[in-house]
């Protein structure tokens, strides 16, 4: 015999899927004010503004978000741009990712963990 917490917890679980298909937020995300963000990001920022040049090969191309932080959205949806790190000779692990409808996200730490960019 299934006890009714069960059953309700299933439910939930088929309507927490079903918002995540429509592209919901999977969790809430911390924000982060744009003058909040290092200089080298808010460089970043308005050169996503301009459309470029980009100072890397990789700027622009499709963020696959594979870590489902941020809202599941379809393939090509969301591009991903580095913010440079001064002292370092490669990429580094910061990034700026960018959504088709204009909303931006930091990440500092490669895509372990995401903030969204306000103005």
């Amino acid at each position: 015999m299934k006890r009714p917490g069960f059953l309700l917890l299933a439910l939930f679980v088929v309507l927490a899927g079903a918002a995540q298909a429509r592209g919901t937020t999977p969790a809430a995300l911390p924000e982060i004010a744009v003058a909040e963000l290092p200089a080298e990001a808010r460089e970043t920022i308005q050169l996503i503004g301009r459309g470029g040049p980009f100072p890397y090969e990789r700027d622009g191309t499709v963020f696959g978000n594979f870590e489902k932080l941020l809202p599941l959205r379809e393939r090509g949806y969301y591009r991903e741009y580095t913010v440079r790190t001064p002292g370092l000779q490669h990429r580094g692990a910061r990034r700026i990712v960018a959504g088709s409808a204009g909303e931006l996200y930091y990440t500092d730490d490669h895509y372990r963990s995401f903030r969204r960019v306000r103005e």
